[in-house]
Order: C-alpha cells, then sequence, then structure tokens
C-alpha cells in the first residue's frame, strides 16, 4: 500500500452524512466547498454487487473517481481495474495490486504508453481500428486483445470509440488473426444514462456473434466477455432492477455458466456516485434582470470544478438547503458557479426558500466524474474531501481486509479542523494540500 495521505474519521453508527455537514460548517472554519465521502456507502455497493453479481468480475473504471482512498479500499476489497493511461496504470501498480488485475483499456493508445503496459506486464487491451492493430503488432504482439464494439451512449463514448459489430468487426477479427495477434474476447460500453436497458441485450447477443466468427476465423482461445460499464449508483437506484435482470436473462441464453467464458464489467458510477455530498456556500446574491421574482444564487464552486459533470456527464444536480427553512418563502432560482464564465449555470431552474448570503447548500450523488475531471480555472481552489466510516464499516474493514489501522482516525473531524491553520483571513480561506 502507498504511504497514507488521507485518513478516514470513524464516528458513531447513528451518526448521518447530513449531520456530519452541519458540525463541519458550525465550526465557521470552513468557507471553501468540501465533500464527505461516506465510506460506508462504497463498501456496501461492492458487498451488494458482490452478492447480486457474484459471477460477473467488476473492473473500476478508475477516471470515474481516482480519489486515492477509493482506490485503496477497492484494491483490498479485491476489486480489479479498468485504466485508461500510463499514469492510471502506474497509480493502481503503486497500491501494491497485481498486473492481472489491469485491463489497459483505451482502444486508442498512446505509443509510450502501450511500451509502459508491457514493461509493467499489463498483458490485456482493446482495440477498435486497423490502425490500432498495426500498432500493437509493432509495439506489444504478445498482448491479449479485445475487440471493443460500439453501442449506445449519451455521452460520445460510442462516437469516438468501437466499431461497428457487422460491418467492420469481422474484417478486424480476420486482420488481427492475419497478423499474428491473440484476440481472446469482446468488449462494449452501454453508459448507465442510457434510457433503454434492453440495449444490453443487443450487445451481449452481437458479442456471442462475434464469438462464433472469431472460432470459425481460428481463434481458439475466445475466452473473455467485457459487459462495460452502465450500472446506475446514485441513492435512488439499484443493482435490483432491469438492466442486472437483462443482463443475467441474456448471459444465461449466449453465455451460459461452465462454458469456459469469464464474463467482467467495467463500472465506474455504480461504486462511487452516492458515495460522495458535496456542501457550497452561497457567497453571492441578485434578482434576474428580466424577472424580479427569479432570484440568482452564486456558490463557491461550478462548473470548472466538481460540477464539472453537467458539461462531461449530461448530469442534473439537485440543490438541496442544508437546513430547513419553513417559515421563508419559495422562490423561482437559478445557481451558478463562482467564475466569470457566463457557461458556468449549475442549476438553470429550482423553486428553493427563500436563501441568505452565508447559506449553503448541498448536493448529493457527486462521486461520478467530478472528482476526477475538477480544475482550477480562474483561481478558485478544489474543494477539501472528508473521508468517514460508521464503526461497523470500520471494523468489517479491519477484520476482513489487510488494510492498516494507520488508515484510520479516532479523532473527531471538529477537532481535526479546529486544529488547522488558516494561511488567510476567514474571508479569504483557501485550502491547501498540506490542510489535513
Amino acid at each position: 500500500m502507498m504511504e497514507v495521505k488521507e485518513q478516514i474519521h470513524v464516528i458513531d453508527n447513528q451518526v448521518t452524512v447530513e449531520e456530519i455537514i452541519k458540525d463541519i460548517v458550525k465550526t465557521k472554519e470552513i468557507l471553501d466547498p468540501f465533500y464527505v465521502f461516506d465510506v460506508g456507502d462504497l463498501v456496501n455497493k461492492v458487498i451488494k454487487w458482490q452478492q447480486t453479481l457474484p459471477h460477473i468480475k467488476p473492473f473500476y473504471t478508475v477516471k470515474c473517481n481516482d480519489n486515492s482512498l477509493v482506490l485503496e479500499i477497492l484494491a483490498v476489497l479485491g476489486i480489479n481495474f479498468n485504466c485508461s493511461s500510463k499514469g492510471e496504470i502506474k497509480k493502481i501498480l503503486d497500491l501494491g495490486v497485481n498486473s492481472s488485475r489491469i485491463i489497459f483499456s483505451n482502444p486508442a493508445k498512446i505509443a509510450s504508453h502501450i511500451k509502459y503496459a508491457k514493461s509493467t506486464c499489463i498483458n490485456l487491451t482493446k482495440f477498435d481500428s486497423k490502425w490500432e492493430l498495426f500498432k500493437i503488432k509493432s509495439l506489444y504482439p504478445s498482448c491479449e486483445l479485445l475487440i471493443e464494439l460500439s453501442y449506445g451512449a449519451q455521452c460520445p463514448l460510442g462516437i469516438k470509440f468501437g466499431c461497428n459489430p457487422l460491418t467492420e468487426a469481422p474484417s478486424l477479427m480476420a486482420m488481427a488473426y492475419s497478423l499474428g495477434l491473440s484476440v481472446v474476447g469482446v468488449s462494449f460500453q452501454v453508459d448507465s444514462k442510457y434510457n433503454e436497458p434492453t440495449i444490453f441485450r443487443k450487445a451481449i447477443t452481437a458479442s456471442a456473434h462475434i464469438f462464433k466468427i472469431g472460432q470459425i476465423i481460428g481463434f481458439k482461445n475466445m475466452r473473455l466477455l467485457s459487459i462495460g460499464g452502465g450500472f446506475p449508483g446514485n441513492k435512488n437506484t439499484s443493482l435490483d432492477n432491469d438492466i442486472t435482470d437483462i443482463v443475467n436473462d441474456t448471459l444465461n441464453k449466449w453465455f451460459p455458466p461452465n462454458n469456459g467464458v469469464t464474463i467482467i464489467a467495467e463500472p465506474g458510477r455504480y461504486f462511487v456516485a452516492s458515495a460522495f455530498t458535496l456542501s457550497t456556500k452561497i457567497h453571492s446574491i441578485k434578482n434576474h434582470s428580466n424577472d424580479e421574482n427569479h432570484i440568482k444564487y452564486f456558490i463557491n464552486d461550478g462548473v470548472y470544478g466538481s460540477f464539472n459533470n453537467i458539461l462531461y456527464d449530461h448530469s442534473v444536480v439537485v440543490p438541496k438547503s442544508l437546513y430547513e427553512f419553513p417559515m421563508r418563502p419559495i422562490f423561482q432560482s437559478s445557481i451558478w458557479g463562482p467564475t466569470c464564465d457566463g457557461l458556468d449555470q449549475v442549476v438553470k431552474f429550482v423553486n428553493m426558500p427563500l436563501m441568505e448570503m452565508g447559506d449553503w447548500i448541498v448536493f448529493e450523488d457527486m462521486g461520478a466524474y467530478t472528482i476526477s475531471i475538477a480544475s482550477k480555472f480562474s483561481g478558485f481552489s478544489l474543494p477539501k474531501i472528508f473521508a468517514v466510516a460508521n464503526d461497523s464499516i470500520w471494523k468489517y474493514l479491519k477484520n476482513s481486509t489487510s488494510i492498516s489501522e494507520s488508515y484510520f482516525s479516532t479523532m473527531p473531524i471538529i477537532a481535526v479542523i479546529k486544529t488547522m491553520r488558516s494561511e488567510s483571513s476567514e474571508d479569504d480561506h483557501t485550502w491547501n494540500e498540506n490542510d489535513l
């Protein structure tokens, strides 16, 4: 394991994330946005996967959330990893994870990254074009390959990557065989926000036909199917849904147990989305220039920071006042980020109680495609992350994994915050990497 840089604060079993946020805010030491990372939520997602889909091996998509504690916890719980670059591969290897637990998933790889994968014995990658086959043949001909099929996605992943299973895949398989490369399976990606779960049925069925084509061509070692991501992870979602039913039914039809094919998946948001809650502070207020009944609230995080998921992941975030204000009137409102950019709009329209400067707005389900993409554009700092685990989760991790006791702190978060030194005035406080 890596040297401990962040600690998990142990809390009582009855304490909620909302209560933790309120305690942090009450200290008046925190003025910047911050996350509360509920470790128990992540651990329970792993347990749920193992119970619901025990025959499918998950390879966590690192780009979804590369927080070091997330990766370390998943590693000790036996989760494998889906990496798309040299940097992500190195980050996972530095955790002590064996290279056999890593897929180099990028279908269009930089040459130096292929060489690095070879040097570290990462022996499984993807392709979706003849040019990628030529590159692999030249740089890493012994690497085992998955052919990447293109299927529906709300984000432009399906436009950028994947080959057509009918018009392109057969010829690419034949070319790989002629080059002496080893195709061992098929992969596809379905975005978790795709609104048609039956796309899984179509993709798995198409994959089965590609397996048959591969065997006819001469690939005798076709043994791996990746069904990608596509498993939602927000608080109001569950693995017990239509997607899981369709996946299980279709796999049983085309890839029944004991047929020699290992089924893997590459979930990202399923594991981390609901584990992170973001708290933001209102720093400015104004009325809409064309509507006096519409109020604009300006918060200290925006689309160039944590809310980049609005631009890149088509997320719809739901604001919630940290405190209830039953006596305040309700107004049509919009929420804006802190930069001087008109694009920096977090929520276009929402009915909210009349808020005041200094009030806090909370956003749940902020663990996926937020932290890993956030920037310091225009000089704004990134949110601090406070990781917490209740006593039951602490004992579970201690008793069932190799995670070190040094990862946990029984010192209350509030006590830790109060020992921090502010390097600037209270009204201009920013975090730096040495704050905690």
